[in-house]
């Protein structure tokens, strides 16, 4: 994949850069069920509208801790630990990886959700926002 590339509904609002999440892909092709816990699904859809709905207000940063807690479980650290030092180059802590991951997901389920009309988020630095 192209380092510009985005994943289906993802704008890069939140997450500037995918190429960990498109390393994280190549090397967990092979195991299916890691594959599609990779991807989001309309159960992770159901919960962000579920969040919207009984938090109205809710930052972006809470939202996005929120989501990388449901997320994390779902990523093999090994495997993102591989992506990372393959992505970027980088010695870091396996579990920093795997966060690294799950951040990644979070935010595209954001970004995915805004682009869905699931939530509407605005820019506190532009005005008439």
């Amino acid at each position: 994949m192209k380092n510009n590339s985005l994943p289906f509904f993802a704008d890069a609002s939140i997450v500037s850069n995918y190429r960990l999440l498109f390393k994280y892909w190549e090397i967990v092709r092979e195991d299916r069920d890691l594959f599609e816990k990779a991807f989001l699904n309309k159960s992770d859809f159901d919960y962000l509208k579920e969040i919207v709905e009984t938090m109205p207000g809710i930052d972006v940063a809470s939202l996005l801790n929120m989501l990388v807690n449901r997320f994390i479980d779902r990523v093999n650290c090994e495997k993102a630990y591989r992506a990372y030092i393959e992505t970027y180059g980088l010695n870091i802590d396996e579990k920093d990886a795997c966060r690294e991951v799950a951040r990644i997901l979070a935010g595209w389920l954001i970004e995915a959700g805004r682009n869905t009309g699931i939530l509407k988020y605005k820019y506190s630095w532009k005005k008439g926002e």
